[in-house]
């Protein structure tokens, strides 16, 4: 009995290759596979402007790193325009000696533990735009693109009331004025009694008798209401 022979084929990576049989001929395609090289960078980054902020980056390559690895970072304002690479590392880091970035990109990754982040000093309200972190590992090459955009603000202008605290501030503010207004008359009346010690008037405490009451006793006026009201007593006790 004749058998089918079957014409070998060269399977070729992330293509087709064909099979061909006497009874039928199938076409398969290669699949492609998960991502050899994977890059993970923070979406977003918030500092302020004259401070410095970190541009987080990492990777994780299948090939083991080797002196052929590089790392690009590029830049693209908020406004619009093209990228523009503004930092490179090859075994050493070369930071842009050009344009807006001169002098104010530090490399403070570690290749070895798959840290590829930069720090970028002095920053001004212009550094608002997207930066992108690039990684190749030969023969690990082809990787994922994350972007980190990069919010710089004024230090005032970051303070943002939300509804919680500004309804905390509408219910707290009248009970703090009412506080204060209640100290301050309290401490101009505690300034006006100092005033009467030192002029030398000073009140007694009230006492409940039948006789009319002399709260003055210790200055030159109230010795006079004393002595009046004396003397009005003795002519009403002399007999007609």
């Amino acid at each position: 009995m004749h058998q089918t022979q079957t014409k070998p084929c060269i399977v070729k990576r992330n293509c087709a290759f064909t099979v061909f049989d006497q009874r039928e001929i199938k076409i398969l395609t290669c699949a492609r596979g998960a991502l050899s090289l994977e890059i993970k960078a923070s979406s977003k980054a918030r500092a302020f402007v004259g401070e410095q902020v970190s541009l987080r980056c990492s990777f994780a390559s299948s090939a083991p790193v080797s002196e052929s690895l590089t790392v690009d970072w590029s830049y693209r304002p908020l406004g619009g325009g093209p990228m523009e690479t503004i930092f490179h590392y090859q075994s050493v880091a070369y930071p842009t000696t050009v344009g807006k970035f001169k002098d104010r990109i530090s490399w403070i990754g570690n290749i070895a533990q798959g840290d590829a982040s930069i720090a970028i000093h002095s920053l001004v309200m212009s550094d608002n735009g997207t930066f992108i972190c690039s990684v190749k590992n030969p023969p690990d090459v082809h990787h994922n693109i994350p972007q980190t955009v990069l919010i710089v603000t004024e230090r005032g202008l970051s303070f943002q009331l939300t509804s919680a605290m500004l309804l905390s501030i509408l219910v707290f503010l009248p009970s703090v004025l009412v506080v204060v207004l209640l100290l301050v008359r309290m401490g101009r009346k505690f300034g006006v009694l100092k005033e009467k010690k030192k002029s030398g008037c000073k009140k007694s405490s009230i006492e409940v008798s039948d006789e009319p009451e002399y709260t003055e006793t210790d200055n030159c006026l109230g010795r006079l209401r004393v002595w009046c009201w004396k003397c009005v007593e003795t002519d009403d006790e002399e007999p007609y």
